[in-house]
């Protein structure tokens, strides 16, 4: 698994989920946790940074588990659950 991890395919999506966690914590710490009447260019930056985590975990899926499945599955539940943390807290705040 260590070694799968160090491939650009493993991290690129963790790095995606981890800078849209930090752009919700930056807009957090700027705006507030109010809710906003249009959803500003944050909304929109924050949308296309889940599709490229969903899109960059499924082409990591694509290419790994076929070939090394059992150190594929930790990586990706990892990703996944990276993933989940700012679409968990865009729920919680309901945004």
């Amino acid at each position: 698994m260590t070694a799968l991890l160090r491939k650009p395919s493993a991290w690129l999506p963790m790095l995606v989920s981890l800078a849209a966690i930090g752009l919700i914590v930056g807009h957090v710490a700027l705006v507030g946790v109010a809710r906003q009447e249009d959803e500003g260019i944050e909304a929109r930056i924050f949308m296309l940074l889940m599709l490229l985590d969903a899109v960059a975990i499924g082409v990591f899926a694509v290419r790994w588990l076929p070939v090394a499945p059992k150190a594929a599955v930790p990586v990706v539940a990892l990703q996944v659950l990276l993933a989940a943390i700012p679409l968990i807290t865009i729920a919680a705040l309901e945004w």
